[in-house]
């Protein structure tokens, strides 16, 4: 999945945690993307398997879209928390970077930050 998908999926669980339903132009908002990239997305994520749209607007994550923004959220607080313990910069700036980095690392890596983070416990 590409980093556009991901990021889609990622920001389709936080609204939905957030607000309980989720709908695109939610999803438009929060991204600051325009409703036709947003439509396009939101075809592209419910052919994959990863969303359903409900009759009403309402996007759902599939079983599988659960799981795969699950995993993506929980890289972007690891990755959030590390830089911030690491690097002491501020919460925002090791979010920002957290959310590029979330995406490219391999899972070997962001395994090995996990294991650095339960140690330091």
């Amino acid at each position: 999945m590409h980093e556009s998908g991901e990021n889609y999926l990622e920001t389709i669980l936080m609204i939905k945690e957030k607000k309980g339903v989720v709908r695109s132009i939610d999803v438009a908002r929060t991204l600051n993307f325009s409703k036709p990239s947003v439509s396009r997305a939101m075809g592209l994520l419910k052919d994959q398997g990863f969303i359903s749209m409900e009759q009403g607007g309402d996007i759902q994550l599939t079983e599988e879209g659960m799981a795969k923004a699950k995993s993506i959220y929980a890289r972007h607080l690891l990755l959030t928390a590390f830089l911030q313990e690491v690097t002491g910069v501020s919460e925002e700036l090791a979010e920002e970077n957290a959310c590029r980095m979330e995406h490219i690392l391999d899972q070997e890596v962001v395994d090995g930050i996990s294991s650095y983070m339960e140690k330091r416990k």
